[in-house]
């Protein structure tokens, strides 16, 4: 019989229900530390392997026909793109050789001009795709080599992309919409390539649909075609060195972005006076500096995805301005109406409103000597009723939220700086929203605050801070705005200290995985703030028979009956029956499963059935139990917060972690409160698992048993 190793760490709350979602943890885990999810060792999204596909389909003599991403009208949309909506009617699947006669992959290398818009409302997309074409080295780890029409052609192609801290492979078959024989959706200037349609194909099965793509920040694509890290400057308050890290920044190959904010919904792509869109998102592809009447001139270069509508103003391809450009200079500056076009940097500064940067390798921008930041990664999530807190507007419940801590300790190194401060970036990503569309739900509004840690708390691990510590003490730094972006980001400087990271959602309740990234510019320790997994637990209760009072023995006596023992069955009738005298609790009575899980905690014999000794512990401590319910309902309704059951359980002697919450309030809240008989069935399961673990533990913290062992265990509960 094989063996198994469980940690205290581990499932030991977790119902059997949450078995497999465990297992599937630690089955990540294991793969993290093999180096999955690296881009080297990308992982397969939903499971499908590129190689053992097309080779399924060489030997087959077959095209790919994607499964999980079919040529149906759900693929394309679910609302304004939904099936038999006007959008999509008339939409056809066509292969490329169904479209053009000698369809190519990359016609030419890859370029700017492979990325104009379609039917879709995804130029935030199209702007980092046209940027990515400007660094052939990060493109190819988007669009791997070896791809082509020609060369075993089954129809089948794979794109790379960076998913919340790991890359993903994802695989796709090559049929594309169409109406009318052309392309609904993104689209290269040259008829026959297709590298950016597939592209975007790949991107949308990832994300759930076309339509799940329409709308979003340049960042996003930056992100996720890079693993970098974003940031974003209001150009209304532009740093005074702005062009000179907009200059680093594409030497280094960083992706760059900007847009036009809008006021209104009339304002959503009205094109301005001079053909500027607002709303829409453009590349930055380039910076310039040219000999202008005897002065030099600072240019910008942008591109518009649409491919077609340009700015009209100074610098633009027509412009009187050219003219006083020395010929050989202005030589290959200037492509009439392929999207793309300059301006003055000035102008740019007033006419554009953001500019969103992507940092390939985390470099800090400001420094002359790129410099590798130092990064830590965690993931968490948002539960209702057990991490999802809200914001600091919400004292009752924003100390529910996940707590990271940053310990600086290392001063920046600017000479011209004489601010003894610590520099980091902390940025803060909810997962998967995109997915969420069809189903009426998008991104929700984050942020995140962070606090100094006093004294006493210094060098601890082992503690997720109270709400009373909240309550007394200021954020001494937070996000700039919560907003529903994907990402908020922002640079911060602190005095070298301890400090805790509380990411939460605008408003309590909001349900999100998410992954905060921490980059500081010198090293930093960096952990999750986590309560510890333990119990006090009480010596058992060594009474006899004789120490039971005589007026107990008769009420158990006449409930009991001749075999002076009680089943389950009693049990349930008893307990339901006391409770119903306490009007003041809210309660739907006990449960045959919730006196099951009392019995057994008591039950030495194996009988299934409580002795008077065994009764009478089993009601002192309920009673107990009762005394810490009433403290915590502070209400008085009768019942319990779930964000106070966990300092309730703590009261009991029961310290859990984040995770044990949340499986805890799954299983014995609703709809984030619990009821008298569920904090009971709770308790009583925590200490039956509790001791049976101590009764098993080895000097390693863990037990062994084998299967039958395990399952005896655990049915039994």
């Amino acid at each position: 019989m094989p063996w198994t190793r469980y940690h205290t760490g581990g499932c030991w709350t977790r119902s059997c229900a949450m078995l497999m979602g465990v297992s599937g943890r630690l089955y990540k885990e294991r793969l993290k530390q093999e180096g999955m999810g690296t881009h080297e060792k990308a992982l397969k999204f939903l499971n499908q392997d590129y190689e053992a596909l097309k080779q399924e389909c060489l030997e087959n003599g077959t095209l790919f026909e994607d499964p999980q991403f079919p040529a149906v009208p759900t693929s394309i949309g679910f609302k304004e793109l939904a099936p038999h909506s006007s959008k999509t009617r008339g939409i056809v699947w066509k292969r490329p050789q169904e479209i053009a006669a000698d369809p190519q992959f990359i016609l030419a290398g890859a370029s700017r001009t492979d990325v104009c818009q379609g039917g879709l409302g995804d130029c935030w997309l199209l702007a980092a795709i046209a940027s990515l074409t400007l660094n052939e080295k990060v493109l190819h780890r988007v669009v791997p080599h070896g791809q082509s029409f020609q060369e075993e052609y089954t129809g089948i192609f794979h794109f790379q992309f960076w998913q919340f801290g790991e890359w993903v492979d994802v695989v796709i078959d090559d049929r594309l919409p169409t109406k009318d024989g052309e392309l609904v959706f993104v689209h290269s200037a040259e008829n026959n390539e297709f590298w950016s349609g597939l592209l975007e194909k790949a991107y949308a099965k990832l994300n759930g649909s076309y339509e799940a793509l329409s709308g979003g920040s340049t960042t996003e694509g930056f992100e996720d075609f890079t693993g970098g890290v974003a940031e974003m400057y209001d150009l209304r308050n532009a740093p005074r060195d702005l062009y000179t890290i907009i200059r680093k920044a594409l030497e280094r190959g960083s992706l760059l972005g900007c847009s036009i904010d809008i006021t209104s919904a009339f304002d959503m792509e009205a094109v301005t006076f001079k053909k500027l869109v607002k709303g829409h998102a453009y590349s930055v592809t380039g910076v310039k500096e040219v000999d202008y009447r005897s002065r030099m001139e600072r240019l910008i270069r942008i591109r518009n995805p649409w491919g077609q509508v340009e700015w009209t103003g100074a610098w633009s391809d027509n412009s009187s301005e050219w003219n006083y450009i020395d010929e050989e200079e202005r030589e290959g500056m200037v492509q009439m109406e392929d999207g793309e076009f300059w301006m003055a940097f000035p102008e740019f500064l007033r006419q554009f409103s953001r500019l969103e940067v992507c940092n390939l390798t985390p470099d800090t921008l400001q420094d002359d000597l790129m410099k590798k930041w130092n990064m830590a990664v965690f993931n968490g999530s948002w539960r209702r009723g057990s991490t999802a807190g809200g914001c600091r507007n919400h004292p009752a419940t924003f100390w529910i939220n996940p707590q990271f801590k940053i310990k600086l300790e290392e001063e920046d190194d600017d000479p011209d700086d004489n601010e003894l401060a610590c520099s980091f970036l902390c940025a803060l990503m909810q997962k998967d929203r995109r997915r969420y569309r069809r189903h009426g739900q998008d991104m929700h509004t984050i942020g995140f605050a962070i606090y100094e840690v006093p004294d006493e708390y210094h060098g601890c691990q082992n503690i997720h801070l109270k709400k009373d510590f909240f309550l007394t003490h200021s954020s001494c730094a937070r996000s700039e705005t919560f907003i529903n972006l994907r990402e908020v980001s922002n640079r911060i400087k602190l005095p070298p200290g301890e400090y805790v990271i509380v990411p939460s959602t605008f408003d309590p309740s909001k349900e999100a995985d998410f992954v905060l990234r921490v980059f500081t510019e010198k090293n930093a320790d960096t952990e999750e703030l986590d309560d510890p997994i333990s119990a006090d637990l009480e010596d058992e209760e060594e009474i006899t028979e004789d120490d039971v009072e005589e007026s107990f023995k008769a009420m158990f006596r006449q409930l009991a009956g001749e075999d002076m023992e009680i089943s389950v069955f009693e049990l349930r009738t008893i307990l339901n029956r006391v409770l119903s005298k306490h009007r003041d609790l809210k309660t739907d009575g006990f449960s045959l499963d919730s006196c099951r899980g009392m019995v057994n905690l008591l039950d030495k014999d194996g009988s299934g059935r409580l002795g008077v000794v065994e009764f009478q512990i089993m009601w002192n401590k309920i009673r107990k139990w009762l005394g810490i319910f009433r403290q915590y309902d502070l209400d008085k309704s009768g019942t319990m917060s779930s964000y106070e059951m966990r300092l309730a359980l703590e009261s009991a002697g029961f310290k859990i972690n984040n995770r044990i919450h949340q499986v805890i309030v799954g299983r014995y809240s609703e709809n984030d409160v619990l009821d008298f008989d569920n904090f009971i069935s709770c308790l009583v399961k925590l200490e039956a698992m509790f001791r049976s673990f101590k009764a098993l533990e080895l000097e390693d913290g863990t037990v062994d048993l084998n299967l039958a062992e395990w399952l005896s265990l655990t049915m039994s509960g």
